[in-house]
């Protein structure tokens, strides 16, 4: 991890694009960012097409494949290829191997050809992956609050739904969060969840809860939630004032919810300084967006603040995720866990700032963790199992989900 550094590229720079291998255009040469890129098919990866010398880039359609940001940190994280081939030749029970870069980009060992979907889009972004979300920061209770005034009509409400989805599409099982609706009154999105926290779980961000921001204060005191980071969305298209009393009487000078991320909606600028204050002045970070394509993007920053003291203080283990399938990647109908760790900058004079590069992982099928604890060892009844220090079961002889159910991640 701590050979990759955020160098600068001063010449051009090509990268096999996991969309554009093997493609021609209407005259037949290769597309921008193609060329040929060998697939054999390989029964240790599914039967799919693979190149087992080399591994490729996936990026969403939604990033420029060719900006300057993309293209530095796809040069500083060619090293891993050879990282990836050398853990495969001394573990050749290995399968997926990966990075999901903090700017959007996911290199994937062996490389393989993305299929976009039916509409030509690749919408996997690996940022919103299960496992980049729970390496890249630790455990979170996330308020968001949204405002539903008269002046929230139209796309600016519009944007913000979008908005919302997309901060709870970044949480997972530990992470606890509600929603709550403001105008001049408060309106619980789903009252059945009034007044608390809920765990983040698939069940409850469909659902989409509800519940009064300062409660954060109380779930700490009360030992609910995840009893780590705790922050505010503010999602508005403008703050008539700064609430400064209201922080002084709840938050200061402890700062018990400790970040507060504001997102100003709309193409109008007039209320931004209060805005950008109540952010500042609260450990978190402002960000305007005035368009749907803004949305991700911007929702992605309030990652990297969370990250930065983990960052620095180098206090985050390997994370596994619970047991899932993933279709979207691997094509697998495998229960699989992926093991997952942060890259961060360690330049020197970088280093206080908590720059998270991304996070590295790889896919483990749980019947090779399994052949651990073979039957023949566990005596008659006998059964083995596993289970993660967050109480994630992975393998159980009563875990069968049913295909329809399956999460991807």
């Amino acid at each position: 991890r701590s050979k990759i550094e955020p160098l600068p590229v001063s010449c051009q720079f090509d990268y096999y694009n996991s969309m554009m291998i093997n493609s021609v255009d209407e005259d037949g040469n290769s597309l921008e960012l193609g060329g040929d890129f060998p697939l054999e098919e390989n029964e240790h990866f599914n039967n799919m097409p693979v190149n087992t010398l080399q591994s490729d880039i996936q990026i969403p359609t939604n990033v420029y494949n060719k900006d300057p940001n993309i293209l530095n940190a796809i040069y500083n994280s060619e090293a891993l290829n050879d990282v990836f081939i050398s853990n495969f030749q001394k573990d050749p029970t290995l399968t997926w191997q990966f990075f999901g870069s903090s700017t959007g980009f996911f290199r994937i060992y062996p490389g393989i050809k993305w299929t976009p979907d039916a509409n030509g889009v690749a919408a996997f972004d690996c940022r919103n992956r299960n496992w980049y979300i729970q390496a890249a920061t630790s455990p979170k209770d996330i308020i968001i609050m949204v405002d539903i005034s008269g002046s929230m009509k139209g796309l600016k409400m519009t944007i913000a739904k979008h908005t919302i989805n997309t901060i709870l599409d970044t949480l997972g099982e530990n992470d606890f969060v509600n929603v709550i609706a403001y105008t001049d009154y408060v309106r619980y999105v789903e009252p059945c969840f009034r007044g608390t926290l809920v765990q983040a779980d698939l069940d409850n961000r469909e659902v989409r809860p509800a519940s009064a921001a300062w409660r954060l204060k109380h779930a700490r005191t009360n030992g609910q939630g995840s009893m780590c980071n705790q922050a505010i969305m503010l999602i508005t298209d403008g703050a008539m004032e700064d609430f400064e009393s209201v922080f002084e009487e709840f938050n200061w000078p402890e700062r018990r919810v400790r970040t507060i991320f504001t997102y100003l909606i709309g193409r109008e600028m007039t209320f931004a300084q209060n805005t950008k204050w109540i952010a500042c002045n609260n450990k978190g970070y402002y960000t305007h967006i005035s368009t749907l394509a803004d949305v991700q993007e911007n929702v992605m920053e309030y990652l990297h603040v969370l990250s930065r003291p983990m960052v620095i203080n180098h206090d985050h283990d390997i994370i596994w995720t619970e047991a899932y399938m993933d279709t979207v990647v691997t094509q697998s109908l495998l229960l699989m866990t992926s093991v997952a760790m942060p890259v961060f900058s360690k330049k020197k004079e970088t280093l206080s700032h908590g720059i998270l590069l991304g996070v590295v992982g790889t896919d483990i099928p749980l019947t090779e963790v399994m052949k651990l604890a073979p039957r023949y060892m566990l005596g008659a009844h006998g059964y083995s199992f596993l289970i993660t220090n967050n109480g994630y079961i992975l393998a159980h002889p009563d875990l069968r989900p049913l295909v329809n159910d399956l999460r991807q991640r």
